[in-house]
């Protein structure tokens, strides 16, 4: 049973919505982007607001930009590298067994000494 004088599908300060509520909306444009692969999106701006240049496909995350003849092709993405990659970048083989030589002689020299036990 439904307790008298509820009311269903209503909630407290709801009322009519409309223009004459809220006021009259902000002038706008519609401004259609273009991905590289052809999906495309119609975004609302406001009629004053700076249209970006690119803005990224909600469908495919690629950039899109407004000129549909020249989309913007797929950003160059680089092999994930591991540590070890990036120190044989910045050291030569050479250089590699000069600071090896050198790190052995010093945890030696300091395990002699009893400065490390292990």
């Amino acid at each position: 049973m439904m307790a008298t004088g509820a009311i269903r599908g209503s909630r407290i300060g709801s009322g009519p919505m409309g223009e004459a509520e809220r006021g009259e909306a902000a002038p706008r444009k519609a401004v259609e982007f273009f991905c590289v692969n052809d999906h495309e999106t119609v975004l609302t701006f406001s009629a004053e607001a700076e249209v970006p240049e690119s803005w990224d496909c909600p469908r495919c995350g690629m950039p899109a930009s407004v000129d549909s003849d020249n989309r913007p092709d797929a950003p160059r993405t680089e092999p994930y590298k591991t540590h070890l990659a990036y120190v044989k970048e910045r050291r030569s083989e050479d250089e590699a067994a000069t600071l090896l030589t050198e790190a052995l002689e010093t945890l030696r020299s300091k395990r002699k000494s009893g400065e490390i036990i292990f």
